[in-house]
């Protein structure tokens, strides 16, 4: 769709034309021929009218358009095919119709001007039946071009409205994620310590040496939920602006020994940011929520994280000494999502990152993961 200025230009280059081919008509002294006058001035008259209705295009008159400059080149090829009038109409004719119409309207305007620049020149009028074959050529090269980028951009826009698509369901199964970890955790921490205060608030008329037992535990509480709270906090916070990946992986996997309890360590071989920074975010956040699982569900004690690169891709490997999964052996992305097993969250980022990811569950004995993403 060429824009509203591109059209105006069209439509005044449309205009200066109409007036220098009829000020040559007069000064050439053709006023004689009343029919030829009406038909140049009918031409004029068009060419300022669609200069002011500009904005007003439609499917006829776009049509009206091709037939009213396929007549004015109908005319000076008949009037003068030797002189510049033709030659500059059927330019007109021919790039007004590859810019501002398809492939289909586009060719047959440039049959329509080559058929008249062959039949209507007299005998002998000299190349305007080549200029106009040459011309027609390039207009219709022109075409074929322009429907190729249409094409392409039509492509490049469905892929965009996908892709907008799948992050805001992406933005959505996020929201939901961290409505549901909140409700599972700090939630239900604040549920219980709430209970537990109301039971302090009896305790103290009856028996005080019980109700500081249980003040007591609710300290304990108070750092267990403080525990939960930072995990929590964590586990939404972007990578640390200006660290590369290695870096952020190992202090990620110091926070969480710190704040959980749990022995991790973190080995990293020769790994380099990947290209888009989208990818590293992903890359965290998937550790993240392993690292969250292994807290939450697993009772583990100890945890490693292992990073490496190799062929092109990031290798990441997260194994636990915990309860495991409630299913036994090795699972790759595509048998987990058949079987409906593994955490759902870990499995969306791997395959919108384009990964592979492997789950090997030993009931009693632990969980190891190995995620592959192309860099």
């Amino acid at each position: 769709m060429v824009p509203y200025r591109g059209r105006l230009a069209l439509r005044i280059i449309r205009l200066a034309l109409a007036i220098a081919g009829g000020v040559w008509y007069a000064t050439a002294g053709g006023l004689g021929r009343n029919w030829v006058t009406a038909l140049l001035a009918a031409y004029l008259v068009y060419a300022v009218g669609a200069l002011f209705a500009v904005r007003y295009d439609s499917p006829w008159r776009s049509a009206i358009a091709i037939v009213a400059d396929a007549t004015n080149f109908a005319l000076w090829t008949w009037l003068a095919p030797e002189g510049w009038a033709a030659a500059l109409a059927c330019g007109y004719l021919l790039a007004s119709a590859v810019l501002l119409h398809d492939l289909l309207r586009a060719s047959l305007t440039a049959g329509v001007a080559l058929f008249i620049g062959v039949v209507l020149p007299p005998t002998g009028a000299g190349h305007l039946p080549w200029t106009v074959a040459a011309a027609a050529g390039v207009a219709a090269a022109v075409g074929v071009y322009k429907n190729y980028l249409n094409g392409r951009m039509s492509n490049t826009l469905r892929h965009n409205v996908i892709i907008r698509h799948q992050a805001e369901g992406a933005r959505e199964a996020e929201r939901q994620r961290i409505a549901a970890d909140f409700h599972d955790g700090p939630l239900q921490s604040f549920i219980s310590f709430q209970m537990r205060l109301e039971v302090v608030k009896k305790l103290l008329s009856r028996d005080i040496h019980a109700a500081e037992d249980e003040l007591r535990q609710l300290q304990e509480l108070c750092q267990s939920q403080l525990a939960d709270l930072r995990s929590f906090v964590r586990s939404m916070r972007p990578a640390d602006e200006g660290m590369s990946l290695a870096a952020s992986l190992s202090r990620m996997t110091e926070l969480f020994q710190r704040d959980s309890g749990v022995s991790a360590t973190f080995a990293a071989g020769d790994i380099h940011d990947p290209a888009e920074t989208e990818v590293s975010l992903e890359v965290l956040q998937i550790v993240r929520e392993a690292l969250n699982n292994v807290q939450k569900h697993s009772g583990a004690t100890r945890v490693a994280i292992a990073a490496a690169r190799r062929d092109g891709r990031i290798e990441i490997g997260i194994q636990d000494n915990g309860g495991g999964f409630p299913f036994t052996g090795s699972f790759t992305l595509e048998e987990l999502e058949l079987l409906r097993l593994g955490p759902s969250s870990i499995k969306r980022r791997v395959r919108m990152l384009g990964g592979e990811l492997t789950i090997e569950s030993k009931p009693g004995q632990g969980v190891k993961l190995a995620i592959r993403v192309p860099l």
